[in-house]
């Protein structure tokens, strides 16, 4: 059971934390944080359909996490569903056409090293 939680965590924080990166880039950088300016920054990007389908996901990965939880030990649980960083690295290469460095691939292959120890 503690297996399929962390794979739901990994794969909507994936797709939450991918497509929040899709939205962004669709509404572009913020340049003014004034209360005024943040709050029609808020009502744009609550039209955006990729803002909120990250919203979704990040919510259903909240609840799986806090089931994960509620049946495996933070220690297993944390490093467990770092997986999504791997993850998202892939998908940044792919779908956001991000230049991914040496350091960047060394790092997420040192994530999922430990990811596979816990799992031993």
């Amino acid at each position: 059971m503690k297996w399929l939680l962390v794979a739901i965590v990994v794969a909507t924080t994936t797709v939450g934390e991918v497509v929040q990166a899709m939205g962004m880039k669709h509404h572009g950088e913020i340049h003014d944080f004034s209360p005024t300016a943040l709050g029609r920054v808020l009502a744009t990007l609550t039209r955006n359909r990729y803002i909120l389908i990250s919203f979704l996901a990040m919510a259903f990965s909240f609840f799986a996490f806090m089931a994960l939880i509620s049946v495996a030990d933070l220690s297993f649980a944390v490093p467990a569903t770092a997986a999504s960083y791997v993850m998202e690295t892939i998908l940044a290469k792919v779908l956001l056409k991000e230049h991914i460095g040496f350091k960047r691939w060394a790092g997420a292959l040192l994530v999922t090293g430990g990811v596979t120890l816990l799992s031993m």
